[in-house]
């Protein structure tokens, strides 16, 4: 269609939303479907948030509000930051957006040219390469691979980096492996860092509130203070506070970046949902304590499903620190053919031969730019989970 715009053509659609659509479709057609694709918890909203959300409607605060936020909420996110993440900011510092997606979006968009290039680690979430494209720049792939537990190491970022790059973007706990950065593994980042002064640092910590095994969160400005001035820290009550549909991202960073951003925000969506702004008020400033009995279903969840997917199925699963992923190689059982006789050339065709043959729904690595893997979502009840493993280990086992 000659009226769309070069843009457009540079960007891949979502893999993720993608296979997620086609499990609905095949789910409405009457088949048996457990949807692992979709990054979302199965949680509901904390009641002491939604009830935030029906006094904010009832009170009438359903107006338009600043571009970036209302100052309760900026408030709420700066003391989050100071009480979770040793970040000394204010609410002058900080900066809200319909979900975390956009403010990686805004950032990028109010920073990159054509020729500038962004660091990426590989695995990715599937739209950090795509937004870049989408500002004209070029993503620079460091690959992780599951020797190194899919952490980037020092050596390869530092490889990575050009004149001409200008950020590096870092996902921890990364979606979609589960990898965890400790504050060390962060340190020996760091210092690669501070060698290139042009480069700025967008870390993703969405899913900082699941880390298990005991371990701790870190993000990298407060590893390092030196990097304050060129990180943007990006969070969100989504992966948190089960709050996927309420679109509520935040950020902390540097001021003159963040003043773009909004100049930005307010020629695209202007302010997030006002109700939803009041619910994360709530869910930032309310009591946290049913995260930790969240965090011990999901990390019961995992060490299942890790166990399932590592007995004698030809594939291997590292046990991953956070989030709620897995992320498994099948490289052992590609070039061989389904019991259904699909053949099983990629990873690609073997997750649509198992959604297809057991109506199982999971994501292939090649769209997190790791051929070979494939990506299982754990957010989902343990019943379920522990059904899709079976048909999983027989998948598997019919394969010659």
């Amino acid at each position: 269609m000659g009226f769309l715009s070069e843009a457009l053509g540079r960007v891949e659609p979502s893999a993720t939303i993608a296979i997620s659509q086609k499990a609905r479709q095949l789910a409405a057609a009457g088949r048996d479907i457990i949807a692992l694709s979709a990054g979302e918890p199965d949680f509901d909203t904390p009641e002491h948030v939604r009830n935030a959300a029906i006094e904010a409607i009832n009170a009438g605060k359903t107006r338009y509000t600043n571009v970036d936020g209302i100052i309760e909420l900026k408030e709420a996110v700066a003391a989050k930051f100071s009480r979770d993440n040793g970040l000394n900011v204010t609410a002058a510092d900080c900066f809200v957006a319909s979900g975390g997606k956009q403010i990686i979006f805004n950032a990028l968009m109010a920073t990159l040219n054509p020729g500038d290039e962004v660091v990426v680690p590989v695995p990715f979430w599937v739209s950090y390469p795509e937004i870049v494209r989408l500002c004209g720049a070029e993503p620079v792939f460091a690959v992780a691979e599951a020797s190194t537990g899919f952490k980037l190491s020092p050596e390869v970022l530092d490889a990575a980096i050009t004149p001409k790059t200008k950020w590096l973007i870092l996902n921890t706990p990364s979606n979609p492996t589960g990898a965890a950065y400790s504050a060390d593994d962060l340190r020996g980042l760091a210092d690669v860092l501070l060698k290139y002064p042009q480069v700025h640092i967008l870390t993703d910590d969405i899913y900082e509130a699941l880390v298990y095994d005991g371990g701790e969160f870190a993000t990298i400005a407060q590893v390092e203070p030196k990097l304050i001035e060129r990180t943007l820290t990006m969070n969100g009550v989504s992966k948190s506070h089960a709050m996927t549909g309420w679109r509520i991202g935040y950020c902390t960073g540097p001021r003159p970046l963040l003043q773009a951003m909004t100049k930005l925000q307010g020629q695209s969506t202007s302010n997030p949902t006002s109700i939803s702004q009041w619910a994360a008020v709530e869910a930032l400033n309310g009591p946290q304590d049913f995260l930790g009995e969240w965090r011990k279903v999901f990390q019961q969840r995992r060490d299942l499903v890790v166990k399932g997917l590592n007995a004698n199925t030809g594939l291997d699963c590292l046990t991953p620190q956070g989030a709620f992923y897995v992320f498994p190689s099948c490289q052992r059982l590609l070039g061989k053919s389904s019991a259904g006789g699909a053949v099983l050339k990629t990873d690609e065709d073997f997750v649509m031969a198992l959604l297809e043959e057991t109506g199982v729904a999971l994501v292939h690595g090649t769209a997190f730019g790791l051929p070979g893997h494939f990506r299982l979502s754990y957010a989902a009840a343990t019943s379920e989970l522990e059904e899709a493993v079976r048909r999983i280990q027989a998948f598997c086992a019919g394969i010659s």
